[in-house]
C-alpha cells in the first residue's frame, strides 16, 4: 500500500494522517512521535497523542478479541448511515456499541486515493451484486455496486456530496406525517454537520462542522467550460450545486466533493475513527450478519459469521440495521420478517408479516454515455467527475429528474464500447435519470444465508423513464456540441445523430446504475411501509433501520449525503 502521509499535506492534515496511521496500526508510537515533531507539534503533546491513540489501537484489538456476550446497541454496517449512528452513540453516551462490518479495513489505496475509486467496483470491496437480466435494457444484467468495506458506499463512491432537492424532504415528511423530515428540519442538520469550503451561504450552508465539503478544487478546465455550455442552452450556472439551485428548477455547477488535500474522506473518517479511543465501542470487521435473533416479535440480538465461526451476541437496547438497500431486506427476510407468502415459499419461518420488505427498489440510471474525442487530451482531476447539472425532462415536473455528469474519461458500457470507435483521449457527459418511475424488488432464493438474493431492478420498465432518458441524451449532446466546448472537441464519438428507434436502442445498451440502490424498506404510514418516521420497524420491538433503504422515494442526486441525514436522525431519535 502506498503511504498516505505526504509533504503536500498541510500541517493539520499531516497530523491527522499520522493519527490515523497510529490508530490503524500502520505506524508505531515511536515513529508517530518522530513524525509529529516534524509537523511542529511539541514533544509533550506528541507523546500524549501517542499514548492516547496507541491505547485506542490496543483497545480495539482487545475488544475484538474479547467479544462480549451482549452490548447495549448493535449496529450492522459501517457505511454512511451506520458510521453516523455508531459514532454518535459512542461519543455522546456511555452505552456499549458493537459495530459489525462484513468487509475489511478502509485504510487502502483504492479507498483513500480519489482517482482509484472505480477500481473498487466488482472487487473484494464490493458485494458484487448483479440485477436479473431484463429486456428493458436489451437482455443485460446490470451490476449493482455496494461497498463491502468499512465506510460502505462512502468508501467506494465518487465522493459527490449531493444533498437532495427541497421537494425530496417535503415528500418524506408527507409520507411519514413527521415534520422532522421536512426541508427546513433537514437543512438545520446539514448546516450543523458541514464544514463548507465554497461560496458562503449563511442561509443554506454550514461552516465548522465535522464534514469537509468543497467544490472540486483546481478542476480540469473542461469542467467550467461545461457550465458555460449549459448556460448557452438555457440551463443557468450556480456557484453551489447544493444551495439555491436545489430549491428550484435546477442548474449546472461544479460538484461538491468529499476530498481534502488529495485524499478521499469517507464517512467513518469524520464520525467513527475518533470514537475508537473510547472503551465503549467495538468495530468488528469481517463479520457478516446471518440473521436477527428474536423472542416472538422482539429482536434480542444477532448471529454473525467471522473467520468461519458463528457467533451470537445480544442487544440490550436496540439493533440498528444499516446494511444497505440489498442486505438490510435480506437480513430481515432471513430472520422471518417480510412478505409472508414469499418467506413461506423459500422455506423461512414467518416471524412477522411485513409485505413491504424488499419491495419498492429504486436506483438512478446513469447512461454510458455521450462521448467526444479531445482535440488535445487533458488528464482527469480529483474524482474525474467535477461538473454536473440538474434539469427537468418535462417543464411540468415539480423537481429536476435529470442529473448528467461530465466524466473526464471515455465512459462506455460493455455494449456501447464495442459499437463505437472509442479512443482513450476522450471525455463524456453521462445522462443521468434521478427521478425514476420504475420500481423493482429484492427477494430470497433460499432459506440459508449463503443463498443469493434475486434482484429485479426494474430499470427502464416504465415508458416514462425511457422518455426522460432520451431527453437527457438529447440535452447532453446539445451541450457537448455547444460553442463553449468546441475547443475541446475533435469529433463526437457516440451516439451521434441517430433516428428515434436507433437512439432508443442505444439508450437500452448504454443504461447502467448510478450505484444509488435504495427504498427497499421505506418509511411511511401505508401497509407497504417497513419503518415509521422514527425509523422503527413496524410491529417489531427493538429494531430500527438507518440506511438508504428507508427512503420512500430516492433522493434527487447522489445518495451519500441524504443517507448521512438518515443516520443523524436515527442518532437524534436514540439520544432523545
Amino acid at each position: 500500500m502506498k503511504p498516505i502521509i505526504t509533504g503536500a499535506l498541510a500541517q493539520g492534515d499531516r497530523l491527522t494522517a499520522l493519527k490515523a496511521g497510529l490508530l490503524h496500526g500502520r505506524i508505531g508510537r515511536r515513529t508517530f512521535v518522530k513524525l509529529a515533531l516534524a509537523t511542529g507539534v511539541g514533544l509533550s503533546a506528541a507523546r500524549a497523542m501517542a499514548q492516547t491513540l496507541g491505547d485506542a489501537a490496543i483497545t480495539q484489538r482487545y475488544n475484538a478479541q474479547a467479544l462480549q456476550a451482549g452490548y447495549d446497541y448493535i449496529v450492522v454496517g459501517s457505511g454512511s448511515g451506520g458510521a453516523v449512528v455508531a459514532g454518535r452513540l459512542a461519543a455522546e453516551t456511555d452505552a456499549t456499541i458493537l459495530v459489525l462490518e462484513a468487509g475489511g479495513t478502509d485504510q487502502i489505496d483504492s479507498v483513500l486515493n480519489p482517482g482509484l475509486w472505480p477500481t473498487n467496483i466488482m472487487s473484494d470491496t464490493d458485494w458484487k451484486y448483479v440485477a436479473e437480466a431484463s429486456e428493458d435494457v436489451n437482455g443485460r444484467s446490470l451490476i449493482l455496486p455496494m461497498g463491502k468495506v468499512v465506510g460502505g458506499g462512502s468508501s467506494i463512491n465518487a465522493t459527490v456530496w449531493a444533498r437532495g432537492h427541497k421537494n425530496d424532504f417535503e415528500f418524506w415528511a408527507a409520507e411519514t406525517g413527521d415534520d422532522a423530515w421536512n426541508y427546513e428540519s433537514v437543512l438545520k442538520i446539514y448546516r450543523r454537520i458541514e464544514d463548507w469550503q465554497g461560496t458562503p451561504d449563511e442561509v443554506r450552508r454550514g461552516k465548522g462542522g465535522r464534514l469537509w465539503v468543497t467544490p472540486a478544487e483546481n478542476p480540469n478546465e473542461i469542467a467550467p467550460a461545461m457550465l458555460e455550455a449549459a448556460q448557452s442552452i438555457g440551463i443557468p450556472k450556480f456557484d453551489d450545486m447544493n444551495g439555491e439551485m436545489m430549491e428550484g428548477p435546477g442548474g449546472a455547477a461544479i460538484a461538491n466533493l468529499r476530498i481534502r488535500n488529495g485524499q478521499r474522506r469517507n464517512i467513518p473518517s469524520d464520525y467513527l475513527w475518533e470514537t475508537l479511543a473510547r472503551p465503549n465501542i467495538t468495530l468488528l470487521t469481517g463479520a457478516e450478519v446471518l440473521a436477527l435473533e428474536m423472542d416472538g416479535t422482539k429482536v434480542t440480538g444477532v448471529s454473525f459469521r467471522k473467520d468461519g465461526e458463528t457467533h451470537s451476541v445480544s442487544a440490550g437496547t436496540r439493533v440498528v440495521l444499516s446494511a444497505g438497500a440489498i442486505n438490510t431486506p435480506k437480513i430481515l427476510m432471513m430472520s422471518g420478517i417480510g412478505p409472508a407468502a414469499h418467506l413461506t415459499e423459500v422455506g423461512v419461518a414467518v416471524r412477522h408479516d411485513l409485505p413491504g420488505v424488499g419491495q419498492n427498489f429504486q436506483d438512478h440510471i446513469l447512461a454510458a454515455g455521450c462521448v467526444w474525442e479531445y482535440n488535445a487530451p487533458l488528464p482527469p482531476h480529483n474524482n474525474a467527475a467535477e461538473a454536473t447539472f440538474f434539469w427537468k425532462s418535462d417543464s411540468a415536473l415539480d423537481t429536476p429528474d435529470l442529473q448528467p455528469f461530465q466524466i473526464e474519461v471515455p465512459y462506455v458500457s460493455e455494449v456501447t464500447g464495442g459499437q463505437f470507435d472509442v479512443v482513450p483521449g476522450a471525455w463524456s457527459i453521462a445522462p443521468g435519470l434521478v427521478r425514476p418511475q420504475s420500481r423493482g424488488e429484492v427477494r430470497l432464493t433460499g432459506a440459508t444465508p449463503d443463498a443469493p438474493v434475486k434482484i429485479d431492478a426494474g430499470f427502464l420498465r416504465e415508458p416514462a423513464d425511457m422518455t426522460a432518458l432520451l431527453r437527457g441524451i438529447e440535452l447532453c449532446r446539445e451541450m457537448g456540441n455547444a460553442g463553449p466546448l468546441a475547443s475541446y472537441v475533435k469529433r463526437e464519438i457516440m451516439p451521434g445523430p441517430l433516428d428515434a428507434a436507433a437512439m432508443t436502442d442505444f439508450a437500452r445498451n448504454a443504461a447502467g446504475t448510478y450505484f444509488h440502490e435504495s427504498c427497499t424498506c421505506k418509511m411511511g404510514r401505508d401497509e407497504m411501509s417497513v419503518v415509521d418516521g422514527n425509523l422503527s420497524v413496524r410491529g417489531v420491538e427493538g429494531l430500527s433501520i438507518a440506511d438508504a433503504s428507508v427512503m420512500p422515494r430516492v433522493s434527487t442526486g447522489n445518495t451519500m449525503a441524504p443517507t448521512v441525514i438518515i443516520g443523524e436522525r436515527m442518532a437524534d431519535i436514540l439520544l432523545g
